[in-house]
């Protein structure tokens, strides 16, 4: 029945990434704050982990961030405000407003039944799709407006990913439901 899995729309991970400074001497900061870890051989960045709301910052000396690891919208901005007050209390010149956006929410769904994958490859003939079922058991379907990446398990489980926000996320859902309610 369309429409009913939409409730499982599960978001796993959102990313953002943007400028909170001119420059950040990572040396400095990652001495200074705890929790903050810069290893130049494994890793150009420091790597700044927050427990509430749990996220993973990766600061670069650029001035650039990226945040990963939250699973709702609302944290973003209370661990964009955790981040730039610690690198403050650090020394860091942060901009008085920093320029963070999401780049990419990453969200689970499960259609509510199985799905024949070699059935949809033959009947949508699309370029779009991958399917090497030896290299690896998903279908990947490349949708182009909203711009997102499905990955399509037999089990009816979907992995959705390249959205902005949740409304791309939603609609691609229902693109996939009608796609799917064509081929069984």
């Amino acid at each position: 029945m369309p429409g009913t899995g939409i409730r499982s729309l599960k978001i796993e991970n959102i990313v953002a990434s943007g400028s909170i400074a001119d420059s950040i001497d990572l040396a400095e900061v990652s001495s200074r704050i705890e929790n903050c870890m810069l290893n130049k051989k494994r890793f150009p960045g420091a790597v700044f982990r927050l427990e509430n709301p749990k996220v993973v910052s990766l600061i670069f000396s650029s001035g650039r961030v990226v945040l990963t690891g939250l699973r709702e919208r609302e944290a973003l901005d209370e661990a964009l405000a955790k981040i730039v007050c610690s690198l403050k209390e650090a020394g860091v010149a942060v901009h008085s407003h920093p320029s963070v956006a999401i780049t990419n929410i990453v969200c689970s769904y499960d259609i509510g039944r199985s799905i024949n994958l070699n059935r949809l490859v033959v009947a949508l003939n699309m370029e779009n799709i991958e399917y090497e079922p030896e290299q690896f058991p998903g279908l990947v379907l490349r949708l182009k407006d909203p711009k997102i990446v499905a990955l399509l398990f037999s089990s009816g489980k979907i992995i959705l990913t390249g959205g902005k926000n949740l409304d791309e996320i939603r609609r691609g859902v229902a693109m996939l439901e009608q796609t799917l309610e064509k081929v069984s």
